[in-house]
């Protein structure tokens, strides 16, 4: 009774944290919609000054026309019909003050929306500490970990039900 019960706290635990980071990348992702299909967002939403960024709307049903979206953090930009969405991009001035900007949606329809874009300005380091060659480290290793991390857990919570299992057997 005690492995089951184990398994049980296991996959509530497992499950859990699966719920946890379901609800944060949801949340992270979601557009700011203004009306049934007018929207904009702006990918990545919190940026470096002077990267570039992404810039996808809606306008309902002008999506086969230009619109323009503005902000202080980077001016006016016009965007153009790509694939039922209008798409741009832009990069932010190297200067740009940290801060949080809206970003503006105007259609040609007269439809609008806004969301926020956050910019940093951190200061960058002109050259890196002499630390080795870095033949180590791996791109995107976070997603790799989490699925690793949520497979052990799942092993483990398999080899407590197993060998719960068997003590009971060799018990009888």
């Amino acid at each position: 009774m005690r492995g089951l019960n184990a398994y049980h706290r296991a996959f509530s635990a497992v499950l859990t944290l699966f719920v946890l980071v379901a609800a944060f990348v949801l949340a992270t992702v979601s557009p700011a919609r203004a009306g049934e299909n007018t929207f904009v967002e702006v990918t990545p939403n919190t940026a470096q000054a002077g990267t570039r960024v992404n810039i996808r709307a809606g306008c309902d049903n002008a999506n086969n026309q230009q619109a323009t979206v503005h902000s202080d953090a980077f001016g006016r930009v016009v965007l153009r019909p790509d694939n039922g969405f209008l798409t741009g991009a832009v990069t932010i001035p190297g200067n740009k003050q940290p801060g949080d900007y809206s970003v503006d949606l105007r259609c040609s329809n007269g439809n609008t929306a806004a969301t926020t874009l956050t910019v940093l300005n951190m200061a960058q380091p002109t050259k890196g500490p002499a630390t080795g060659g870095g033949g180590t480290a791996a791109r995107g290793a976070g997603s790799l970990l989490l699925v690793g991390g949520l497979a052990v857990v799942a092993v483990v919570a398999g080899i407590g039900m197993f060998g719960g299992g068997r003590r009971r057997a060799a018990g009888s």
